[in-house]
């Protein structure tokens, strides 16, 4: 399966939900008017895209119909189309040329934070980087465990200490390791518990003043694993998570399993938080670097 057959299967339900939805709607419209906006904000408010980024969208298709002086109510899915790929572009590329690089991968309990960070690891060493991965998750004995499973599949190195180490440890021990491998990108894995948001930041403010000091010019990305299944929960985890952690990007997970794909809007533009994977399977190479016009065409495309 192609690329973007991958992500139009991934995006089925969503499609068929919410876009379905709007395709029915825009049918039984003979004219554009302001009705025919306001049953368009109200299904894509139902479809997880947020109330303030419905009427955003809104908007601006009502802008595009003045400028190109469309009529046809059919044709408002190809301005909507293009609205869409618009507002998520930007920041979408994941930034790490230096050697090494360091990618930190947060996320809470169940999202998919570990298989999220081997099928990363698989997809950077099939782009020929040689791959680090650190253990500093170590709140869980389970999660090193598993992290060791996606090492062993991939093919990748892996520094690990015991269930309770010291996170920032960890990242120290593989930033060592890194320097004597010639490692192209460290891929770390940290807790991301939200009940204890004070603990989660002075974690990861240590874990990030380690890194700053033994690697103080290399890129690093700060990337909160979301489940989309989640739908609106998962805005305010980006907005706990933003709080407390800086992050750089989100890797959203589960696409294939969920109509809330939509959600993806919300996040961008109430967040200015930019998408920089797509989980869209199960597969170790559903994981998919974000492409908002590839993501746009797939969501509109029934053909």
């Amino acid at each position: 399966m192609g690329l973007f057959s991958k992500i139009k299967e991934g995006l089925k339900k969503t499609r068929d939900s919410v876009i379905g939805q709007i395709d029915s709607m825009l049918k039984s419209f003979t004219k554009i008017d302001e009705e025919l906006f306001e049953e368009l904000e109200e299904l894509l408010v139902m479809g997880d895209v947020g109330v303030a980024t419905a009427e955003d969208i809104c908007e601006k298709v009502k802008l595009r119909v003045k400028e190109t002086g469309t009529t046809d109510p059919a044709e408002i899915r190809n301005l909507l189309q293009e609205v869409v790929a618009e507002m998520l572009t930007g920041g979408q590329e994941l930034k790490i040329d230096t050697k090494p690089s360091v990618v930190l991968v947060i996320g809470v309990n169940g999202v998919g934070k570990t298989t999220t960070i081997g099928k990363m690891a698989n997809r950077f060493k099939n782009d020929g980087k040689k791959v680090l991965l650190a253990a500093a998750d170590t709140f869980r004995a389970a999660a090193i465990d598993q992290l060791q499973i996606w090492a062993d599949r991939s093919g990748c190195d892996i520094i690990k200490q015991n269930e309770g180490s010291d996170p920032a440890a960890v990242v120290y021990d593989s930033i060592s390791a890194s320097k004597a491998r010639g490692t192209d990108v460290i891929i770390a894995d940290t807790a991301g518990r939200l009940h204890n948001k004070k603990h989660l930041m002075d974690e990861l403010a240590k874990i990030n003043r380690v890194i700053d000091r033994e690697l103080p010019d290399a890129d690093k990305e700060i990337l909160l694993v979301l489940d989309a299944t989640t739908g609106q929960n998962a805005v305010s985890q980006v907005e706990h998570f933003k709080e407390a952690t800086g992050i750089t990007g989100i890797v959203l997970t589960k696409l294939d399993g969920t109509a809330k794909g939509g959600i993806i809007l919300a996040i961008k533009n109430t967040l200015d938080v930019p998408v920089k994977f797509i989980g869209v399977g199960e597969q170790i190479d559903d994981l998919q670097p974000f492409d908002p016009e590839e993501f746009s065409k797939a969501l509109f495309d029934f053909s």
